[in-house]
């Protein structure tokens, strides 16, 4: 809070308000959002569906809400470790923290929690090591179980923050031989398929809508109205033109993804639609630039496909405000 206030000075914030109050107590401020932000609360609190009813109840009918909650399969080293630190009666003390990073050093090989300490930033960090051993209270959700937390309470998903991690289309998944099967599931149990299989997601990032919105909230290519959907890159992306597979003008990379296997070649023509975006041009605006001639249905589903996926492995968003 502190802190929070401190930086509200120094960049003459005047438009922030600070607060600090229990998530369960947040209709004491009589407000309602626009959106919400609440990331790494929910799966400390002792009740985590009053926290995110509370939450749903000052969102305005339109609004969107960003969550993050653990996923279990990716934290099972963290789990161990918490479990052992209570078995053996290890407290939040300098002394015992201390102790237990210089234990953490002799883990053996391969044990579950080894990755987590090379390669996560919560991790690198004695405090964030502490805090993930040490909590006394610390929840997780599988797909299934997030996707009935946020029904509960009165919320229906709208997407991942990154979603290609999750999608049967990206990456690896859409080359085992299993691929078909899965796109026959609907698409919560393809997520949950996908979950799975990758075995070492440690967080679910995801964007949720009152379960009443107007409209629902979700891109849709069905239908014409992409045509005026307005790509915006996202700002990790890269596009690798070195070393390139047989038949690529450029390789799409996200550097945020955490799976390698989330790489996006593109051809000569999908180049330069993903060239053209600017910003501001609607699809229809940059295939009329790139394809000025009249285009034919192969060119339009061509063009369909390619954002489609661009969207899958976030190297777009769209402003689909246009398309309303």
């Amino acid at each position: 809070m502190r802190c929070t206030e401190e930086l509200k000075r120094k960049y003459n914030l005047n438009n922030l308000n600070v607060r600090q109050l229990p998530v369960d107590r947040v209709n004491d401020l009589e407000m309602s959002f626009d959106q919400i932000i609440c990331t790494g609360v929910l799966h400390h609190l002792a009740d985590p569906d009053a926290g995110l009813r509370s939450l749903r109840s000052v969102l305005k009918p339109d609004g969107a809400m960003h969550l993050m909650v653990y996923a279990p399969y990716g934290r099972a080293g963290v789990y161990m470790l918490q479990e052992f630190c209570r078995r053996v009666g290890i407290h939040a003390t300098d002394a015992d923290i201390r102790d237990l990073i210089a234990a953490l050093t002799a883990l053996p090989p391969h044990h579950p929690l080894e990755n987590l300490l090379r390669e996560s930033p919560d991790f690198r960090q004695e405090a964030a090591l502490a805090d993930a051993l040490l909590n006394p209270q610390d929840s997780s959700y599988s797909v299934p179980q997030l996707f009935d937390f946020i029904e509960r309470a009165g919320l229906t998903f709208g997407r991942w923050i990154k979603q290609a991690p999750y999608i049967a289309q990206c990456g690896v998944l859409a080359k085992i031989s299993q691929s078909s099967r899965l796109k026959e599931l609907s698409v919560a149990e393809q997520y949950a398929a996908v979950e799975l299989f990758r075995g070492t997601m440690v967080r679910h990032s995801m964007v949720a809508y009152r379960d009443d919105k107007p409209g629902g909230g979700l891109i849709s290519f069905a239908g014409d109205a992409w045509l005026r959907f307005v790509p915006l890159r996202m700002p990790d992306t890269i596009c690798i033109q070195e070393r390139l597979p047989p038949g690529a003008a450029g390789v799409l990379i996200n550097q945020t993804h955490a799976y390698r296997d989330l790489i996006m070649p593109i051809d000569s023509a999908e180049k330069r639609l993903f060239d053209a975006i600017d910003g501001s041009c609607s699809i229809g605006d940059i295939l009329e630039r790139v394809l000025p001639s009249s285009q034919t249905k192969s060119q339009l589903d061509m063009t369909r496909t390619f954002f489609e996926k661009l969207w899958w492995y976030d190297q777009v968003v769209f402003d689909a405000s246009r398309s309303l």
